[in-house]
């Protein structure tokens, strides 16, 4: 029973309420205000160029990354697009949003910033009375 009352005061940190604004449905109305576009559905064959080459009309073309398959040197078939302004961003994701690029249609999306360091709380609640091998200490192999 203490196990579980731990549990429940991690849920009921003080991170909590920051949470809950994070995940408010009314916070993601509007876009982010952001110069970088996230593009997904990318062809095999698309290079950084030809990326580059597709968005350019829309405004200055500050950097374009793919990224690629550490393995095997291939797309993971999504870039992202970095422009000048917003305003530039916001025109080629509404132009370019579903539209085919070498036969493949297109995702965009804002990109998200990569938030490294942060805590990550994942409470795990055991029903009472069953064994679980995972809240009774380390795992050891022999």
């Amino acid at each position: 029973m203490a196990h579980l009352l731990s549990r429940l005061r991690l849920i009921q940190s003080p991170l909590r309420p920051h949470l809950r604004f994070l995940c408010n449905s009314s916070s993601y109305s509007s876009p982010p205000s952001n110069s970088k576009l996230f593009v997904g559905g990318l062809s095999w064959s698309v290079d950084e160029k030809s990326l580059k080459d597709a968005f350019s009309m829309f405004g200055e073309v500050t950097e374009v990354r793919i990224m690629y398959d550490k393995n095997s040197g291939r797309s993971r078939g999504f870039g992202f697009v970095h422009f000048s302004s917003d305003h530039e961003a916001k025109s080629a994701k509404g132009a370019m949003d579903g539209k085919a690029l070498l036969g493949r249609p297109l995702r965009i999306s804002y990109a998200l910033e990569k938030v490294r360091g942060g805590p990550v709380v994942v409470p795990r609640i055991s029903i009472v009375g069953e064994s679980n091998s995972l809240d009774s200490g380390p795992v050891v192999d022999k």
